[in-house]
């Protein structure tokens, strides 16, 4: 919320910022995707994801998910329609090649819409996952209900559909940063600036795309960096602060965002930032 951790979000049309997107994706790759990990096992541990899953990951990112759900011995397809870059790296990380064979044959990475994920000869997903947490911007509930919408139908009856969102942002310490970036957005208002998680935003998605609650769970994932500069990076590899971006200045988000992450930082010059996620477990009708 990578995604949204979270993940890329385009800036309004005509104003989106100038960025190296290949190098967004290597901090979002290096830095900032394994922030979500425990909310990953957390998940995978209680639906007892192992080799009999057939798992479909909706916007994948670079693929650090679907990996660990491949190691314990799911096959695995992931769909990323928003981010070549990320995408590129997933594919580095989960396909086969001629000098890796550890990759699972049948592993595979769509960059369009969930259905291209399959066709008249694939069997059912057993498990869907949309891990990129929503509680970020304005509008993310809408889009994942699309997602949903076009992901469902290829689940089996009963499969389980798993949702993320931030936590409260109370429970939150990144909440704090993250309002740097409404902040700086509040010219472009209702465009893609931060918002706080809603307590029953993921039971709202799950109904409205008619799949039926089943449980839930908080997974504690702090935010560590090893150093206010490496913190600035991860957090804009979300692509969180690009509306930011787009109403002031790269240079006045990144000097905002530092002061930000100070009562974060400690003595030995790394940053740490406890949160709190949720995650919703519905189930297909």
């Amino acid at each position: 919320m990578t995604p949204t951790l979270v993940r890329h979000h385009p800036s309004p049309a005509g104003s989106a910022p100038r960025v190296d997107r290949w190098a967004r994706a290597r901090d979002w790759s290096e830095i900032q995707e394994r922030m979500l990990v425990p909310l990953y096992e957390a998940v995978y541990e209680r639906l007892e994801v192992g080799p009999g899953t057939r798992l479909l990951g909706l916007g994948c990112g670079s693929g650090l998910a679907l990996l660990m759900a491949a190691s314990r011995g799911a096959s695995v397809t992931g769909v990323e329609p928003c981010s070549p870059e990320r995408l590129a790296l997933a594919r580095e990380r989960l396909l086969p090649d001629a000098w890796d064979k550890r990759a699972r044959a049948d592993t595979r990475l769509v960059g369009g819409p969930p259905r291209d994920a399959a066709d008249a000869e694939t069997p059912a997903y057993t498990l869907v996952t949309a891990f990129d947490p929503i509680g970020c911007l304005a509008g993310d509930t809408e889009g994942l209900g699309e997602m949903l919408d076009a992901a469902t139908p290829l689940a089996g009856h009963g499969a389980p559909v798993v949702l993320a969102s931030w936590g409260p942002p109370e429970r939150c310490a990144t909440a704090a940063v993250l309002r740097v970036a409404k902040k700086l957005a509040e010219p472009l208002r209702g465009t893609g600036s931060w918002r706080p998680a809603g307590r029953d935003d993921l039971e709202e998605v799950a109904e409205g795309s008619g799949l039926k609650p089943d449980g839930s769970g908080r997974v504690a994932c702090p935010f560590g960096y090893a150093g206010v500069d490496s913190a600035v990076r991860g957090l804009l590899s979300t692509g969180l602060f690009d509306a930011a971006i787009s109403a002031t200045d790269q240079a006045q988000v990144d000097k905002e965002l530092k002061e930000a992450l100070h009562p974060y930082q400690r003595r030995d010059g790394t940053v740490w930032m406890p949160n709190v996620f949720r995650y919703l477990i519905a189930r297909t009708r």
